[in-house]
């Protein structure tokens, strides 16, 4: 297939578009190579052949002659032509040269081609082939080729013989002369510059060259005639010129069908083009198939810098189509290039550009937030420890939700290991610093995961790091760790720290020293009623987990105990009752204190401790029935009701909740903790 012809099924889908209903013999005269294409195409008429032939095409087409009208001369007599010619005793005998003024001209232009006087030649060729020449007596091949030479010379004399040099090889192509190969191949690389659409300083261009290209297919061998260093010179120039439809058909035509092999920069200059464009990016998958085609394997042409750029192209195209697979896979293939030394392939890749720096990180990171979706931790870590090495800087959310995602599966160490790698990062200025809320999230899965050493080791780099002690979800973890030991005084003395260090402990930090109270075999419910008058008097208000896990610690079997756990049941009760009447503000999680099923499990438990306190004797049963028992009936009977003689008594209180949005920022994290209260085989409150 010529390349003409492959660029004219592109104009097909422009030209329905494009048509003119009229034209005048200048507008015609005006039409590029393409443009006379597309005008042809939009008429019905056929758009192969020379500038020339679809000029004329257009011109018939209009009705309209090429030669301005000879007006008619006036006719004579037949008697005055005789008077006028009579010729008696004259004899004429014409010995001159019919084939003076051909031979004349034609030695003019010889004489000026071989001077290099380019344009002379072109002027005398061109009176040469008007005035003179026949089909009996055309112009001889070597007066085109004597001035095709003199135009050719210096890369077309700066691109300023591209017209001519253009005439003459369709003139030659009209006649059938041979055109030597060598000549066709310097006037269609000479004629593209890098200007605008392919010109050199407003001359030539990609029209010039495409009417060179298909004059010359359409000489005697002219099919074989150019090489692949012309084509792909042609391509780049299409490419460079915002044509990618055209630039990848003739591209296909180069290797699928003249079975050439282009270099790589040709199939970069086309990739990046397409790429650049939000409407071709699907194109670049086409180009990197002609790669594989002409014999270039993906895994190698990283070594070069044309290969990297046809990379970084499919990774901005994968990037626009969200082709994550095919971004990676792309970067994967340059970081095995040998020869990259010292740096990796897919460094190179990523960094070759500012826009495939973006394209790879926004990949890195969808791909990230998909496995961190799917709870794949293993390849959200993968992905994320190829970031740096391939230049990449991980935002901080990419940090946290990976950070998330090793947590949510225990992965204590790994989690660490991330977390000192953002560290280091953050040292060298490649990273923010990670907050409070990440060492804390570590730090409280290494706790899960029972990993003391690296608990201490978190906590000494987030000092180190961050210059604090953490915040309060810092010491709501270290409250956990004495919790789970039953360190009541422990968990005191960390209450008092938090208050010397102008923190105020909220209602998370209450309930896990209260969890201390309710450790197995160390259960002081004395101590967690003072708990419970103690975060009063701070203005913090229990919640039903606060108030479940004070009722645990009452599950010891002593009478005493019991007393304790009816006069707990007694104020969860009346904050219950207040919260149905005045309405609920906040968190149900962290603000609700409406009786849960669990806390009707504990009210179960503490009538069958009492049960067993009056059976022993320590109690009066029927004393215990009326006055002991009857809050922990209405904790099992509960139904979020409250009766209309209670509803009187209820005052209702206006909060401040300017802080509210401040303090649900972490309430998500900090209910992560609050859960793990109640989660032992006794549903006791172990933190």
């Amino acid at each position: 297939m010529k390349v003409s012809a492959t660029i004219n099924e592109v104009d097909e889908a422009i030209a329905s578009t494009n048509g003119s209903s009229s034209m005048s013999y200048a507008d015609v005269n005006k039409l590029a190579f393409r443009a006379l294409q597309r005008e042809c195409k939009s008429l019905g008429l056929s758009a192969m052949g020379t500038t020339a032939a679809l000029r004329g095409r257009l011109l018939e087409h209009f009705g309209l002659s090429r030669e301005q009208a000879v007006a008619d001369a006036p006719k004579a007599t037949a008697a005055e032509i005789e008077e006028l010619c009579a010729t008696e005793g004259v004899t004429f005998c014409d010995e001159s040269d019919p084939d003076f003024d051909f031979k004349t001209v034609l030695s003019d232009v010889m004489q000026k081609s071989s001077r290099g006087h380019w344009k002379s030649a072109t002027r005398k060729l061109k009176t040469l082939h008007k005035k003179y020449s026949s089909p009996d007596r055309p112009v001889p091949r070597e007066a085109y080729l004597a001035v095709l030479e003199a135009c050719a010379a210096n890369r077309l004399n700066g691109a300023r013989a591209s017209e001519p040099a253009r005439k003459i090889l369709e003139d030659m192509a009209t006649f059938e002369y041979e055109i030597p190969a060598e000549l066709a191949n310097i006037c269609v690389v000479s004629s593209l510059g890098d200007g605008v659409s392919g010109t050199h300083d407003d001359c030539g261009g990609i029209d010039s060259a495409l009417a060179m290209v298909a004059a010359v297919e359409s000489s005697p061998d002219g099919a074989t005639m150019l090489t692949d260093a012309s084509y792909g010179r042609l391509v780049s120039a299409l490419a460079k010129d915002g044509a990618v439809e055209e630039a990848i058909l003739v591209l296909r035509s180069m290797v699928v069908e003249k079975a050439f092999t282009p270099p790589l920069s040709t199939f970069a200059d086309v990739a990046k083009a397409a790429a650049q464009s939000d409407d071709h990016a699907e194109d670049v998958l086409q180009v990197l198939t002609y790669a594989k085609a002409a014999g270039y394997e993906l895994d190698n042409i990283a070594a070069v810098e044309a290969g990297r750029g046809l990379l970084a192209s499919g990774v901005i195209a994968a990037e626009k189509m969200d082709n994550l697979a095919l971004g990676l896979r792309l970067l994967t293939a340059a970081a095995k290039a040998e020869g990259c030394a010292p740096d990796s392939g897919d460094d190179l890749v990523a960094s070759s550009s500012s826009s495939a720096q973006r394209a790879c990180t926004l990949i890195h990171k969808r791909a990230i937030g998909k496995a961190c979706d799917d709870n794949n931790w293993k390849l959200a870590v993968k992905l994320l420890e190829l970031m740096p090495k391939r230049g990449l800087s991980p935002a901080t959310s990419v940090w946290r939700r990976v950070l998330a995602t090793c947590c949510k599966n225990e992965r204590s160490r790994k989690a660490t290991a991330i977390l000192l790698d953002w560290v280091t990062l953050a040292a060298e200025g490649k990273a923010n610093k990670p907050p409070v809320s990440v060492f804390n999230t570590v730090v409280n899965t290494c706790e899960v995961c029972g990993e003391e050493e690296l608990t201490v080791k978190v906590l000494e780099v987030m000092r180190d790091t961050l210059d604090t002690e953490g915040n309060i979800i810092t010491f709501n973890i270290a409250l956990k760790r004495l919790a789970k030991t039953g360190n009541v005084v422990g968990c005191e003395g960390i209450l008092i720290g938090m208050l010397n260090e102008g923190l105020e402990p909220n209602v998370v930090s209450y309930t896990t020293t209260i969890g201390a109270c309710a450790k197995d075999g160390m259960k002081n419910p004395v101590a967690a009623s003072l708990w419970l008058d103690r975060m009063r008097t701070r203005n913090v208000q229990p919640n039903f987990h606060t108030y479940n896990t004070a009722l645990a610690a009452c599950l010891d079997g002593k009478l005493e105990s019991t007393f304790i756990g009816s006069k707990i049941a007694t104020e969860m009760m009346e904050d219950a009752e207040k919260e149905i009447a005045c309405g609920l503000k906040g968190s149900i999680n962290f603000k609700s204190a409406l009786p849960d099923a669990y806390t009707k499990v504990l009210g179960r438990k503490l009538m069958k401790q009492l049960r067993e306190n009056w059976r022993s004797g320590e109690v009066d049963m029927a004393l215990a029935k009326t006055t002991t028992r009857v809050p922990l009936l209405k904790l099992v009977d509960f139904d979020k009701t409250v009766d209309a003689a209670n509803l009187v008594n209820i005052q209702c209180e206006i909060e401040d909740d300017e802080d509210e949005k401040d303090e649900r920022s972490e309430q998500d994290y900090e209910f992560e903790l609050l859960k793990d209260i109640h989660n032992d085989d006794h549903r006791t409150a172990m933190v």
